[in-house]
């Protein structure tokens, strides 16, 4: 695999550093904290998320360190002591990090990352975390519900040139593969990744030719075993198609070649797909696949099919790698606990807007799952030292509506968390990307179809155990909250 790391130890927000040298300064460098990472609301309106990005963050924690430009650059800032640029020389993360693997299906409030760590280390990571968390985790889950749409049908990702730069095109396509997509346009992607790289000719290709036929004829002699061509320069109808047939016959009959394709980017793909099937059928070119761009999102692929087009693949571009209808996951890193006297002390964020109080505490998550049907019912949220016996009856309830309560059986516990890092050594062995996607599948087959709607979805319960929910209300009764 080509090796594209690079010291992106700076990559951070400037208070990251500030605080740091402050902790440093005030004699707090060591004290222990925690750390959770978490989103508040689904993209899209939709039911649920899909966590990426951290094979990218174990790989940033290791190559974790300040060089000497770093250490020059910070001092010519003025704000920081020497003693804190020293400390930094020989800086590394010596903490511990728990993490739900990557194409797992997630919910609103449930720690995607935990950090344990000297305070320095664990607020310097916050940045980063938040950036790959954030970006893949979008992307992936947009991949998700465009895949979803397509019923089955190819999809692949065209976004590179309309992504915000280069690590989001490169990573948006590793992210895209996560949530479903076939493949990628992104060439970097396949040789970095092995995402499958895919693709045939633009529209200037046509245009270089004196005839469309001669440019068909052109390419289809280059690549007869992977022809594709794009038919909407002219009049897909009037030229494209015809020209496409005309070279098919030329070129790949005398080979026993039958697998060819065509793509439309423009017009009206329903009734474009419909009249550009026959005239292929009608031609003898029954396996030639028609593929379709311009534009789409799973809405607009779900109304195709609604409406019976005749496509075989779709290529999807700056709607997934930008997630343009709603851009933003919204993950943020909020302080959940110290330890004073080695005892975990909860701590809790308040705010008049009720979605931003937090849930104190160092945490761990079970996924309750259906013994019969294998399908997920709730996530529990617990404090670290709980343990859900799944051989008993559980009783859980909506956190923010308490009388809302249900008694779980026959069902199975399964921990979400997984150890990432211990004592700064890494502990997880980071699984293929083919392995992330397939977990991706199976973790979306888990869901109830309820859950996976686009539109109104079933509300997915994630439900604080009875321990952990006193805790928060006790110490939102000792702040003396109250909601008007």
């Amino acid at each position: 695999m080509k090796d594209i790391s690079r010291n992106l130890t700076m990559l951070c927000d400037f208070y990251e550093l500030t605080m740091s040298n402050g902790y440093f300064e005030c004699g707090m460098k060591d004290k222990i904290v925690y750390f959770d990472m978490f989103y508040r609301d689904n993209p899209d309106g939709g039911g649920y998320a899909i966590v990426a990005g951290l094979e990218q963050i174990v790989e940033y924690i290791n190559n974790l360190h300040f060089d000497e430009d770093d250490i020059a650059y910070l001092r010519s800032k003025k704000c920081f002591s020497e003693e804190f640029l020293e400390f930094l020389r020989t800086f590394k993360f010596e903490g511990d990090i728990w993490a739900i693997p990557e194409g797992t299906v997630v919910f609103p409030g449930e720690p995607l990352l935990i950090v344990r760590g000297k305070a320095i280390e664990a607020q310097f990571i916050e940045t980063y975390v938040l950036m790959m968390v954030n970006h893949q985790s979008l992307i992936a889950t947009k991949a998700s519900r465009l895949a979803r749409a397509a019923k089955g049908r190819a999809i692949s990702e065209f976004g590179s040139r309309r992504a915000q730069g280069a690590d989001a095109a490169i990573l948006g396509a590793r992210a895209a593969y996560i949530g479903g997509c076939g493949a990628t346009a992104c060439t970097i992607t396949d040789e970095v990744f092995g995402v499958p790289a895919t693709g045939t000719m633009a529209h200037s290709w046509v245009q270089m030719f004196d005839t469309e036929y001669e440019a068909f004829k052109t390419y289809c002699s280059i690549y007869p075993n992977s022809c594709t061509l794009l038919v909407d320069t002219y009049n897909v109808l009037e030229s494209g198609v015809p020209n496409a047939i005309k070279v098919f016959d030329e070129i790949l009959k005398p080979q026993g070649i039958t697998k060819c394709a065509i793509r439309i980017d423009s017009g009206d793909i329903t009734y474009l797909s419909k009249k550009v099937r026959k005239m292929l059928d009608d031609a003898g070119w029954t396996e030639c696949k028609i593929v379709v761009s311009n534009s789409l999102d799973e809405y607009l692929i779900r109304e195709l099919i609604r409406q019976d087009a005749c496509v075989d693949a779709f290529g999807v571009g700056e709607r997934l790698i930008t997630a343009k209808s709603d851009p933003v996951f919204g993950g943020v890193y909020k302080v959940c606990a110290v330890e004073t006297n080695g005892e975990i002390v909860p701590k809790i964020k308040i705010s008049e807007n009720v979605g931003k109080i937090t849930t104190p505490h160092f945490k761990k998550i079970y996924r309750l799952r259906d013994k019969e049907t294998g399908k997920a019912e709730a996530d529990l949220i617990c404090v670290w030292d709980e343990t859900v016996d799944d051989s008993k009856p559980l009783e859980i309830f909506d956190p923010h509506h308490t009388w809302k309560r249900k008694t779980m059986e026959n069902f199975t516990a399964t921990e979400l968390l997984v150890p990432v890092f211990k004592d700064g050594k890494q502990v997880y062995e980071l699984p293929t990307l083919q392995q992330i996607r397939k977990h991706c599948e199976e973790e979306i087959a888990g869901m109830w179809d309820e859950v996976r709607r686009f539109s109104n979805p079933h509300n997915y319960y994630v439900d604080l155990s009875q321990k952990l929910w006193d805790i928060k209300h006790e110490m939102l009764k000792a702040r003396k909250v109250r909601f008007e």
